[in-house]
């Protein structure tokens, strides 16, 4: 699994109708609120053409990509963190993804029904996270509150724990977002417990109409340089655009966006913003003529955890990782050409991955 991707918004900004485009999942889709009851889930593979090119060089059985879950949340509003809609059944299911989509509405469309009746993603960005702040503050207040007797005993690890829900208590009351808060690692670990909303890392999705996607208009150029106060990121996509494609077979999709001067799918651009968000990178494995698969893990991780991630039992009993580089491959055309080169990297446990690594473990259990 590449990452797990929450998708949010106030109801009628296109939530699901990206998310449809996206997953292709058949998610229910009308001009009414709260038209996504129970939240959907949808896998998709992650667009990778370096795996094609490797797949022509090897010609393996399988190719097997990435995948990213994407889950289709309740469209929340004002109040929802007091049960207003359906707004508070559906914030816990933020808690468990590992970053937020974020969808804005920059359209205008006199048939879809705004629910504050004009066209404003700022503050329709500003109410969401409004709901989101409170529903943290509840938590941080709840876990003070279990804090309180366990400080006062003199017990050293719970009275800096506590001081550190405190603050971050007085930073969401100020209307600050919990990411926003500075915190040492040690910090970060702790706070990591509380699964806090606004600690999640957001990308701004800007739905806009097809005449605005070569162009930026103020509604998005206000979207930027809010996402820019946050270190947010912000994806510029369709969804009218991206629900036509979608209902097109693979390989029209491409020529067909190619004709609207589009380089890239909705998806394209979410997944590489995600992974560029998450920091994460992709290494490929293979079996040679049996399977070619792609692996998604934190930037920096080592080899024996990459390994742990094809299967616990490779690093447990990690032995070394033998490396290609995606380019030496491509350059010299098989695995015995960079062989013949000197260019097989042996690596130990502590050998950081880099994107599109070719690795093959040696293990011993």
């Amino acid at each position: 699994m590449g990452f797990n991707c929450g998708i949010i918004g106030l109801p009628n900004v296109g939530k699901s109708t990206i998310f449809n485009a996206l997953t292709a999942a058949g998610a229910n889709v009308a001009n009414y609120p709260f038209c996504t009851i129970e939240p959907n889930f949808g896998i998709v593979p992650v667009p990778d053409p370096r795996l094609d090119r490797l797949a022509a060089i090897y010609q393996p059985d399988t190719v097997v990509p990435t995948t990213i879950e994407f889950v289709d949340i309740a469209g929340l509003v004002k109040g929802a963190s007091k049960g207003e809609g359906l707004g508070n059944q559906f914030l816990s299911h933020i808690r468990e993804v590992d970053a937020v989509a974020h969808v804005v509405r920059c359209f205008e469309d006199e048939n879809v029904v705004h629910p504050t009746g004009t066209i404003d993603p700022v503050r329709d960005i500003e109410i969401v996270e409004t709901e989101l702040i409170i529903k943290d503050l509840e938590t941080v207040e709840r876990r003070i509150e279990q804090m309180a007797k366990r400080a006062k005993s003199g017990d050293k690890k719970a009275k800096e724990d506590y001081e550190l829900f405190v603050r971050m208590r007085d930073h969401l009351s100020s209307g600050r977002l919990a990411r926003s808060m500075n915190r040492s690692a040690e910090e970060a670990l702790v706070l990591r417990e509380l699964h806090l909303l606004t600690d999640k890392p957001v990308m701004y999705v800007c739905n806009v109409g097809e005449d605005d996607l070569k162009c930026e208009p103020a509604s998005v150029e206000s979207v930027v340089r809010f996402a820019e106060r946050e270190g947010a990121r912000v994806v510029v996509v369709s969804a009218k655009i991206e629900a036509e494609v979608a209902e097109l077979p693979p390989q029209e999709r491409k020529p067909f966006l190619e004709t609207l001067g589009i380089t890239e799918s909705g998806l394209e651009r979410v997944v590489r913003e995600g992974y560029a968000l998450l920091d994460l990178i992709t290494f490929f494995t293979t079996t040679g003529k049996k399977e070619i698969r792609a692996w998604t893990v934190k930037r920096g991780s080592t080899a024996s955890q990459a390994a742990g991630v094809v299967h616990t039992d490779f690093e447990r009993g990690f032995i070394r990782a033998e490396i290609i580089k995606y380019e030496d491959l491509i350059r010299l055309g098989s695995e015995q050409a960079v062989k013949d080169h000197g260019l097989l990297h042996i690596q130990g446990h502590d050998y950081k991955m880099e994107d599109g690594d070719i690795a093959h473990f040696r293990f011993n259990v």
